[in-house]
């Protein structure tokens, strides 16, 4: 029986793969991150399975290879985190691109509505059976302009999202694909335009930083950014400064730029020494989720029966049509 040295294991992923799994493979559970201390642990392991905040650069790579690993399993789209250049010849890498474009893009416009209507602080007010109002105002979606950065499946399925609120919908891609109800326009005049910006594209060197300074400085004062992502496409030392001085409306993070370590760990008896981070959970007007888009049961089902499947086509020669490569 083969098997697969599974990192950063989770309760929810150790139900759906082996429900998924069944008997076909032997799956060994490690709740370890995948970084080069840690790749021993895949010995006697063909394969490994690994996520969006594992350490896979050149060390862990040789250090896979050198114990025999010859596939390596990604459970997620994003493969910014593997030194691609470093597997050429050495390791295939296979990675699931869209298990549900569905929950990342319902969980986008979820973080908008309780961002924007002021829901968490309503919640922990009422609690105290405080029912004041005062300090909750939001503002009406209907015709306000959606600006959507990347047009990709969940880019495609939250513009449909925003079209279902009546708001007007624009977008910015390189490679831009016809769509009902959405124009396309430049990066800077969308920011100038939108009064929401939520980020769907993937993180490369072009997209690094797409929110930086200059880009909050085009943006509408009351603008929201919503990012389910991935961290670095927003300077977080920019926008912190922009929240501080009253540039921008607010901001709904589902990823940062320096959450490994962080995110996916319960962290709440622990001195958090991000500064960053800690003083954007103290703004009012920021909600941050801890890179949970992707976390529903249709999500999960679909992550496990691709992973495992990606697997199954290596292991019987069949056409990897989602392998990751060097470019």
């Amino acid at each position: 029986m083969e098997k697969i040295a599974f990192f950063d294991a989770k309760p929810y992923d150790k139900e759906w793969f082996d429900k998924i799994n069944g008997s076909k493979y032997e799956i060994i559970y490690y709740e370890s991150r995948l970084r080069p201390e840690s790749a021993r642990l895949a010995d006697g392991c063909r394969a490994v399975c690994a996520f969006v905040n594992d350490v896979i650069n050149a060390k862990t790579i040789d250090a896979l290879v050198q114990m025999g690993v010859e596939v390596l399993l990604m459970r997620c789209a994003g493969f910014n985190n593997i030194a691609l250049s470093a597997a050429r010849d050495k390791l295939t890498i296979l990675r699931v691109p869209a298990y549900s474009p569905h929950a990342v893009a319902e969980h986008a416009m979820g973080m908008i509505l309780a961002l924007n209507r002021k829901i968490p602080r309503a919640y922990i007010r009422t609690r105290d059976f405080n029912f004041s109002l005062v300090g909750l105002t939001g503002f009406d979606l209907y015709q306000k302009t959606a600006g959507i950065i990347g047009t990709g499946k969940i880019g495609r399925v939250f513009a449909k999202i925003c079209r279902g609120f009546d708001m007007n919908v624009i977008a910015y891609d390189p490679k831009p694909s016809p769509l009902e109800g959405v124009e396309y326009v430049d990066a800077d005049e969308l920011f100038r335009r939108s009064d929401i910006i939520s980020l769907h594209c993937p993180l490369t060197r072009e997209t690094r930083y797409i929110i930086d300074d200059a880009a909050i400085g085009l943006m509408k004062k009351s603008a929201l950014i919503v990012n389910t992502s991935r961290g670095q496409l927003i300077d977080s030392e920019a926008l912190l400064s922009a929240l501080n001085d009253k540039r921008i409306g607010g901001a709904a993070l589902d990823v940062y730029e320096e959450e490994s370590g962080l995110f996916f760990e319960d962290n709440s008896d622990k001195i958090v020494t991000d500064e960053v981070l800690s003083l954007l959970v103290s703004r009012p007007n920021v909600l941050i989720t801890s890179h949970q888009a992707f976390l529903t049961e249709e999500a999960l089902h679909s992550i496990a029966e691709v992973t495992l499947q990606n697997f199954d086509d290596f292991l019987n020669g069949k056409e990897l049509v989602n392998e990751v490569r060097a470019q």
